[in-house]
């Protein structure tokens, strides 16, 4: 089920948050786990043993973990634990392209598994792998009630696409949370705020790369609003859904994790990690650069496990060699900036930005692209190689067409409107005025959003391939 469908808006979530308030306090984990299982479920039920497995495994080596009390052997437990936890995900996400590197290097003709990779297994599987890890490092103890575990690994509202939502984060809140009107009211302004940002932008700059995808008369002009559009696109969608499950989480009384802070405002491309997918760069530091050591160790080693992390950041995005190239591409840049060039940056912020949108873009061509070849391709003709026209009538007219989604998107990707919403705010006698008016221009943009999506078509979340 989608949070951008009429099945979600119309039917599940009134129903969800009907019964979710009219149950009682210690059967709101329950009514939230069912509700959970049947959105994760609905469109494809047979992913729901996989989803069980993990939770069962993860409940069950914490367990065994929790009462251990020799190191040693809570050691062996963990690195027992981790492997069963992960391998549902190895074997569904990454079983084909071990086999497809393993026939071209050997010349075997191995078949193909052809699996399909469950919905949100990279993010329910790093969710329970953290909390094995929290539970063994004594951060958190292991949780006793199986109902309210599998709720924190199931919670709808994150399950699909994050955040990854650690266990330390929301413990408290699995037992005992706080409802309100006014966290109730924040939620769904955050979600109307997220479910627009998919429908009325990402989805109509989706709209654009498609008719670039189609085009046989492709210039350069056009390769560059298709990487500019994607490179809009990917953000609006992605942190749509993250501020879709963060209003999601506060009507439900949880209070999720930020996972975009205006990464395009970066100055530099280690800022720009710190604001971009923020659950999965905080993931990757805590529970595999750290404790490879981190940057607390002779320099050879430290260059050793930036690239390790970098190439498994990549990887966890797709089984694909351009995923794999993507996350190393991150790691040089990353080492280039810790070893000269940040002072540089710090000290000319415009030189910084544009360095971070120029190697931003490229990044996700690469990302975007089918294979190396590829992305090789479109970066030649982004370039004028290739014998490409500069301009043909084709681009002009797109050019012109989307002009105004793209400018609306570039202003939208910066604080500015929030910020001018808040001094607007502070001038006297324009607060309730504008509190009005927000709640109609919300009213405004869900209506949009429900009327384009009965004139549309499916429309997934980018995300939901990883």
């Amino acid at each position: 089920m989608l949070f951008s469908s009429i099945t979600f808006l119309i039917y599940f979530l009134p129903c969800m948050v009907l019964v979710y308030f009219l149950a009682p306090g210690r059967m709101k984990n329950t009514v939230l786990l069912l509700g959970s299982l049947i959105f994760y479920g609905w469109g494809e039920p047979k992913y729901l043993p996989v989803m069980a497995a993990v939770i069962l495994a993860g409940y069950l080596s914490a367990r065994l973990i929790g009462t251990c009390q020799n190191k040693r052997q809570s050691k062996i437990l963990l690195a027992a634990a981790v492997l069963l936890e992960i391998f549902p995900l190895i074997y569904c996400k990454y079983a084909d392209f071990f086999i497809q590197n393993l026939n071209v290097l050997t010349g075997q003709k191995i078949p193909l598994l052809s699996i399909a990779m469950p919905l949100g297994i990279s993010f329910y599987t790093f969710q329970v792998i953290s909390y094995t890890v929290d539970v063994y490092r004594g951060d958190v103890p292991a949780q006793k009630n199986l109902l309210t575990f599998a709720a924190y690994v199931a919670m709808f509202p994150q399950l699909v696409a994050g955040p990854i939502v650690r266990y330390s984060d929301i413990r408290s809140q699995l037992e005992n949370r706080m409802h309100s009107v006014e966290k109730c009211a924040y939620g769904i302004r955050r979600f109307v705020t997220g479910l627009s940002k998919k429908i009325l932008i990402a989805n109509v700059l989706g709209e654009l790369i498609g008719q670039f995808q189609a085009s046989e008369e492709k210039s350069v002009l056009f390769f560059w609003m298709y990487a500019v559009a994607f490179m809009l696109q990917i953000y609006f969608d992605f942190s749509g859904y993250s501020d879709m499950a963060v209003g999601l989480g506060a009507v439900f009384g949880f209070d999720f994790p930020e996972n975009f802070r205006y990464p395009y405002c970066s100055a530099s491309i280690t800022e720009f990690w710190r604001r971009w997918h923020i659950s999965l760069g905080a993931w990757f530091r805590d529970y595999l650069y750290i404790p490879l050591g981190g940057s607390h160790v002779k320099p050879v080693r430290w260059i050793f496990n930036i690239f390790l992390v970098w190439m498994a950041t990549g990887f966890w995005h797709g089984a694909a060699w351009n995923f794999i190239l993507w996350g190393l591409m991150y790691a040089v840049l990353l080492l280039i900036e810790k070893a000269w060039l940040l002072p540089y940056l710090k000290k000319h912020k415009i030189v910084g930005h544009l360095h971070v949108l120029f190697f931003v873009l490229i990044g996700f061509v690469l990302f975007d692209a089918s294979s190396v070849a590829d992305f090789w391709d479109c970066i030649v003709s982004m370039f004028g190689g290739g014998q490409i026209k500069p301009v043909t009538t084709e681009s002009l007219y797109y050019l012109k067409s989307y002009a105004g989604i793209i400018l609306t998107a570039v202003i939208g990707a910066t604080p500015l409107p929030v910020r001018l919403y808040g001094r607007l705010q502070k001038k006297k006698g324009l607060k309730q005025t504008l509190d009005i008016a927000e709640i109609l221009l919300l009213v405004m943009l869900l209506l949009l959003c429900v009327a384009f999506l009965v004139d549309g078509s499916f429309n997934p979340f980018l995300y939901f391939r990883f």
